[in-house]
């Protein structure tokens, strides 16, 4: 512990975004760009050095990252030394700094009785201080063991496998739908969050290893899994949950709804092959937006919406606003359910002078033009009555809306693939397999992050991948 007292002497500082008024007029990412080494190395002082740390508990970081180790020699100035300390268990810390919304604070010890560590700040700022001095770079693998594996998938889950059975000297490809490698890091999530050089950065740096990649192929359509079978010892489905949450209210089928995912998949794509943002229908330039269901990818879409250039901009939330600490049913270490304003939040806010999001609500219908366009959505106030949601009388509304972008969670993986190979699901639609083991009921196949486990973060699709590239190792030794 580097400072004994300094989580006394110091209080909690993050470091800013750019300002609303200047980021919200471009894609670039939300963050100020040059990391405060001085600030950063003060924070790492804040760290107790817990003796029982749970910021990398079961509570905290999925991935186990050695944060105390890291946050001391920060605060030493030992950046290099912290960086290896991080790769041991992050094979993308650029990915999580960025993204991730950091579940190692929300069980900071710290966190008892004072704001707590700012851990992905450090974290990005380790990982962003390595490709910049050049401590980053490919790493010669000197031995093969001859065994071919394929991986479906390149999402963060995909490429952590990948990245893993490579170092074990296994021969890797990545197959991928899309046109470009990095699934939900790619298409899912903006450019404000994570820029895809980033993830072009890390993608270029494997391949230098001697993973290969292989786009615009869809195994279980464009190859079967019995001939992709025939080409490797073992197969990897990483495909992630994409199978989108609908809302089956009257007029569902008016032009204009669409799942968020492909919202947000249509202008990256946009950006990325032309620099431009998307003209298409899905364009929220000059309409009013109304986005159905929070979380992250609610904020990206109304962070995105602003940026297209949207008349306004209003989020539908079903559950009431959280409070502003922890209420008793939520005790530390559990990640806190309080108020939170994101960036999307904040840029909305001051684009439009109100916070974009309205509690309680339950969409009844969406309102149709005599074109079959959607023009509006009417709601109901409702209240959660032991245990029930209740519609309250009186309470009914409607919403102007050109655009409505559903963003209410994934349920499952789509299920040709599994069709295909013939796997078994779980009772929740994913391909059955235990984590820590990994295998479907096909002998061979293996399953790892959304896709298994469900819809879920960035940090837990590494730890599938982590996962699964162990349990496909010891398959390989004994086969």
């Amino acid at each position: 512990m580097g400072k004994a007292t300094g989580f006394l002497e110091l209080d909690r500082q993050v470091e800013s975004y750019r300002e609303v008024d200047v980021r919200i007029n471009d894609y670039d990412e939300i963050f100020s760009g040059s990391h405060n080494l001085d600030l950063l190395q003060e924070q790492g002082s804040r760290c107790m050095d817990c003796g029982v740390p749970f910021c990398q508990s079961s509570n905290g970081c999925p991935i186990d990252n050695l944060i105390p180790e890291w946050n001391d020699l920060v605060y030493k100035n030992e950046w290099q030394e912290a960086l290896e300390r991080l790769e041991k268990t992050n094979n993308f810390p650029e990915f999580t700094g960025r993204v991730c919304p950091a579940p190692c604070e929300g069980s900071c010890v710290l966190g008892l009785n004072n704001p707590a560590v700012t851990i992905k700040n450090i974290e990005l700022a380790i990982v962003d201080k390595g490709f910049e001095e050049g401590w980053i770079k490919p790493k010669v693998i000197e031995y093969r063991s001859g065994k071919n594996i394929a991986i479906v998938g390149s999402g963060p889950a995909g490429l952590a496998a990948a990245d893993e059975l490579n170092k074990m000297g296994h021969s890797v490809k990545v197959y991928e739908r899309s046109d470009r490698i990095g699934g939900l890091l790619m298409y899912g999530i903006p450019n404000m969050k994570l820029g895809k050089d980033v993830v072009e950065r890390r993608v270029q740096l494997l391949e230098s290893e001697g993973i290969e990649f292989i786009t615009n192929v869809d195994i279980g359509k464009d190859l079967t899994t019995k001939e992709l079978k025939e080409t490797c010892d073992a197969v990897i489905f990483a495909t992630g949950a994409t199978q989108a949450r609908d809302l089956p209210a009257e007029n569902r089928d008016a032009k204009g709804i669409y799942p968020a995912m492909d919202f947000l998949t249509s202008n990256t794509k946009s950006l990325l092959d032309s620099g431009q943002p998307d003209q298409s229908d899905l364009s929220a330039k000059g309409k009013n937006v109304i986005v159905i269901g929070g979380g992250d990818t609610g904020t990206d879409c109304i962070g995105t919406s602003l940026r297209q250039g949207a008349k306004s901009i209003i989020n539908f939330e079903l559950m009431s606003r959280p409070p502003e600490d922890r209420s008793d049913n939520n005790p530390w270490p559990e990640w806190p359910v309080i108020y939170r304003v994101d960036y999307g939040h904040e840029e909305s806010s001051q684009v439009f002078g109100e916070d974009p999001r309205h509690y309680q609500l339950l969409t009844k219908a969406f309102i149709k033009d005599t074109d079959g366009n959607v023009k509006g959505i009417k709601t109901v106030n409702v209240d959660l009555i032991k245990g029930k949601l209740t519609e309250i009388e009186g309470t009914e509304k409607t919403w102007d809306a050109e655009l409505v972008l559903l963003s209410m969670g994934f349920l499952s993986p789509e299920h040709y693939l599994s069709d295909d190979s013939e796997i078994e699901l779980d009772q929740r639609g994913n391909y059955l397999s235990e984590h820590g083991d990994y295998k479907t009921s096909k002998d061979g196949i293996f399953s790892a992050g959304d896709c298994r486990r469900g819809q879920s973060l960035v940090v837990w699709a590494i730890n599938e991948g982590r996962g699964v590239a162990s349990s496909v190792n010891d398959f390989l030794a004994n086969s």
